[in-house]
């Protein structure tokens, strides 16, 4: 990475700006977005009923980085380096799946549940198992969520834990099952996609269905209707479930009521699925809104979990991944519609992909400047991209001053 060049950019960032062009485009910039902000950040990587049982794994990418998410014997999740420590080699393919134990396909390294290496065919009589097991990532859960961290040394996870927790645990994702998980190849930059999910001042036009249930003009706690939100807060209240807003820089939790006469996040505002994840008010509890930067996106409703996921692959293109749950004892054809389930965030993100996909290219043209953000109608996409420099700033006095100390 030239981080000279870098610096410069974030240099010629205006306050209340969207970034340099340069920030959207070079190579360059993404080899440093992955070092500097993915690897760095602690990332939302999926949810504790995608590996329920003893063996059972999700094998996913951040980036071109493979990781591995393994519950072990004694029931416990944990996190490590999908890289055999033999050549490399990618021990599990991505995706969910089961084993007893984690044998490589290419020389058959086999690693038990916690990553320890039992097998090692044709080494010489000095070779140490236990100094080849796989690599270690940290890993944490909050009420059935998964969260990782590909640093040595994380950042504090304990007010997200100690705050995200009352919000999120009725909402059951402990007792969930994923009924439906599609992937979009958006050719755009991560940034892009990103701040398009962080801001709805192009909801009202661009998502003619979301609006419908959602509050899109809403600015940042999603309470455009005075009366009707306080109306909402006080029966959450009744009920013992918190609003919040809770949050640190890095992420941000609320729960918020939906349209007026809307008890569901549907096409038509009505339920869609019979076996609730959370009972407490018939259901009608509008949506519990967590979002994590530098990457996703939830809403959590009485019915479903709906989880939003934007990994960079090049400059010019993001995997955006979404994820919905619901109980794990819903039956699908009795309990639930699949197509009716997912068919508002289905058509939500085919339609962001447009808007970023447009947006990538007008950010190429030699006349673009970057212009300023509504503090409005963009307070989120605002604080995403404010956060997203500091977070590169530091990174960069940190590598300065280390190499001071090198010299």
């Amino acid at each position: 990475m030239d981080l000279a060049a870098i610096a410069t950019l974030f240099g010629a960032r205006r306050p209340g700006h969207a970034l340099p062009q340069g920030l959207y485009l070079d190579p360059n910039t993404l080899a440093f977005d992955m070092t500097a902000i993915f690897g760095e950040s602690w990332l939302l990587a999926g949810f504790e009923a995608e590996v329920r049982a003893p063996g059972d794994y999700l094998s996913m990418m951040v980036g071109h980085w493979p990781i591995l998410i393994v519950r072990g014997r004694d029931g416990e999740i944990r996190g490590f380096h999908n890289s055999c420590r033999h050549r490399g080699s990618v021990v599990c393919p991505p995706g969910n799946g089961s084993a007893a134990r984690l044998t490589c396909p290419y020389h058959r390294w086999t690693y038990d549940l916690n990553g320890k290496l039992l097998a090692a065919g044709r080494m010489p009589d000095d070779f140490v198992k236990a100094d080849h097991g796989l690599r270690p990532i940290h890993l944490e859960s909050v009420a059935g969520a998964m969260f990782i961290c590909l640093s040595e040394t994380p950042p504090d996870f304990s007010t997200l834990r100690r705050q995200l927790t009352p919000l999120l645990a009725p909402h059951n994702l402990l007792h969930a099952k994923v009924a439906h998980q599609s992937t979009l190849v958006e050719h755009a930059n991560w940034k892009l996609v990103m701040e398009n999910g962080r801001e709805c001042y192009h909801c009202a036009t661009g998502h003619p269905e979301l609006a419908l249930t959602f509050p899109v003009n809403a600015s940042t706690y999603f309470d455009v209707d005075k009366e009707h939100s306080a109306g909402f807060n006080a029966r959450m209240e009744a009920l013992g479930l918190p609003i919040g807003p809770a949050e640190e820089d890095w992420w941000q939790a609320s729960r918020f009521a939906l349209n007026a006469g809307m008890t569901a996040m549907t096409i038509d505002g009505k339920p869609t699925v019979k076996k609730l994840m959370c009972e407490t008010g018939d259901g009608d509890i509008g949506s519990m809104r967590w979002a994590i930067e530098p990457h996703s996106f939830c809403h959590s409703t009485a019915e479903y979990t709906f989880a939003f996921f934007a990994m960079p692959i090049s400059p010019t293109e993001t995997h955006v991944i979404g994820k919905w749950l619901v109980h794990e004892d819903a039956v699908e054809g009795e309990d639930y519609d699949l197509e009716r389930l997912i068919d508002l965030w289905t058509r939500t993100n085919l339609q962001d992909k447009q808007l970023s996909e447009n947006n990538q290219v007008g950010v190429k043209s030699p006349g673009y400047l970057p212009g300023p953000y509504s503090p409005d109608a963009e307070p989120l996409a605002m604080r995403f991209v404010d956060w997203y420099c500091r977070k590169a700033e530091a990174y960069l006095a940190r590598e300065r001053g280390a190499r001071r100390a090198a010299a």
